[in-house]
Order: structure tokens, then sequence, then C-alpha cells
């Protein structure tokens, strides 16, 4: 499927495109303004910490304002956009995939950290105070080390590893039940094997033949990780591609419908109404025509 929108390295956000750097850490009062201003994608991780002021984001038609005090993350392929940025204090770390498996062989390592991928949870966190002064410190330490001139890229990720394991205590603590970390890496691995074929419209069997486990061992996990079943979950990621083809192309509902494996497009009105909660003509003259392209 042809991707709609741009795809944006780290580069660009420190206004060098042709930059391949696959790490960076900047304050908001240090950097000069992207040129980004419209509704794109990442290649990377990004976690943006506030201190004072406030920010509004949009990922993906839901609008979250941070406020001081938290933790915003953005996973790479996600459709975002700036929405507003009131005069705040705080920066952003950007790091690849590449970047945190430095001497990792094995990606489930990355797999282990849950709130990286913010698709299925929300993408703010507020600690308590004394957390959010610890995490501090350690992007104090990371910002130090970055601009030493003799800088060390093992020192680097050995603090990112350090900060992003202290933000996942942060998480598992506002969490009921912390989810084992097996179930986490099938579960993640689950969710990049539908971020890869949505559109084909597999069942739940198919994609548990993927993972080499039983249908019964995949719903297992999904309800254990998210609190809803594979089919739900798959039904989930199709609907969000679905409501990005209605609000940034002019395609037809059946023309849509064919694009994401469903041939029948009554059905497919059908599963996104239950999903959306409205009919998919409804969703692209009503929500998504603040978001269409001017």
């Amino acid at each position: 499927m042809k991707e709609l929108f741009p795809f944006y390295s780290i580069g660009h956000f420190i206004n060098q495109p042709n930059n391949p750097t696959e790490f960076e850490i900047t304050r908001f009062d240090e950097m000069e303004e992207p040129d980004v201003d419209d509704l794109h994608k990442h290649t990377f991780y990004e976690i943006i910490w506030i201190e004072k002021g406030k920010s509004r984001q949009v990922i993906d038609h839901v609008e979250y304002e941070i406020s001081p005090g938290s933790l915003f993350f953005i996973s790479p392929g996600q459709l975002h956009i700036f929405e507003e940025w009131r005069p705040v204090m705080g920066g952003s770390i950007m790091f690849t995939e590449n970047f945190f498996l430095l001497n990792y062989l094995d990606k489930d390592k990355l797999f282990e950290i849950s709130f990286l991928d913010n698709f299925y949870s929300h993408p703010v966190l507020r600690p308590n105070k004394s957390s959010f002064v610890e995490i501090q410190q350690t992007i104090h330490a990371i910002d130090k080390e970055k601009r030493r001139k003799d800088s060390l890229v093992s020192m680097m990720q050995a603090l990112l590893h350090i900060l992003l394991l202290q933000i996942q205590r942060c998480v598992d603590s506002q969490t009921e039940a912390a989810v084992s970390k097996k179930y986490l890496i099938l579960y993640k691995k689950f969710k990049n094997l539908i971020d890869l074929n949505f559109a084909k419209n597999l069942n739940v069997s198919e994609y548990a033949s993927k993972l080499s486990i039983t249908q019964h061992h995949l719903n297992s996990i999904s309800k254990e990780v998210t609190g809803r079943t594979a089919t739900e979950v798959i039904r989930t990621r199709t609907m969000l591609e679905a409501k990005r083809l209605l609000s940034f192309t002019d395609n037809s509902i059946s023309e849509i419908a064919s694009q994401l494996g469903y041939f029948d497009s009554s059905y497919f009105a059908k599963m996104f109404k239950s999903e959306a909660g409205m009919s998919p003509l409804q969703f692209k003259s009503t929500i998504s025509e603040s978001y269409r392209r001017r």
C-alpha cells in the first residue's frame, strides 16, 4: 500500500534532513523550530518531557494534552502532528531501534519495554514527583554526556537504557498487574505481524501459525496484555488504517474496503461502525474534516 504521509528521520527534527544520526537529545529552549508542521510519521522513537508549560499533540485522530511533570511517547509509524505548543520547558529524546539495540543481538530486549509501543496504551505518563525528578536527573546525565567532546556512544546507550527502565518502573507501578515479559514479547511480535499484514485480513489462526503457537494461546496473550481478544486487536489496527484512508484520501468506501482486504463493503462498514461508533461516511464527513489536507 502506498504511503500517504512523509516518514521523517531524526535529522529532519534538527533541520538536517541528510544527517543519518540515530540518537539526539534536545531542550526546547535551545532548539531551532523544526521545519515539520504537517501530518507525518517517525522512523524513530521519541520521548518528550515537560517541565513547564503545555503542549497538545495528536496521534491517529486522538488529541492529548501534555502538562508539566509528564512524559509523552511517540512510536515509529504513528500518524502524528504538533497541534499546539504553549511556552514550554522540557525537551525531547529521539532514538532509533538500531541505536537501542547496539551490542544486542536479540530484538526481544526492545519488546520488553512496553511503553515504547503505545499503539494499544496511553502515550502520556504522569509519574509521581520523586520519580519525575529521578527521570530528569538521568536525562540531564544523558544530555551532559552528549555535549562532551569525547562523548561515548556506549555511555549514552547505557544511560538511555537506565532511563527506559526508570520509566518502565513508573508504568508498572501504575498498572494493576504487571504483564509477564514472555507474554509481552509474544504480544509485540503479534503486533508487528499485524502491522505487516493488516491489509491481507488474516484471521487469528493464521497469525497464531506464524508465531508457532495455538489460537487459544494467542487469545490468552492478547487478553493479558490489552484486555481484548486477538480478533479485536486485529480489527482495531485495520480500522485505524481505515480512518487514515477515510481522512486523507478521496477513495470511495468500497475502494478502501478492498485495500484493507474486505471485499464486501457492507460488511466492512458494519465492522467500522462497531469500532468507531459511526459509519465510514459519517466519519469522513465529520471527525476527519478538521484533519484533511488543505
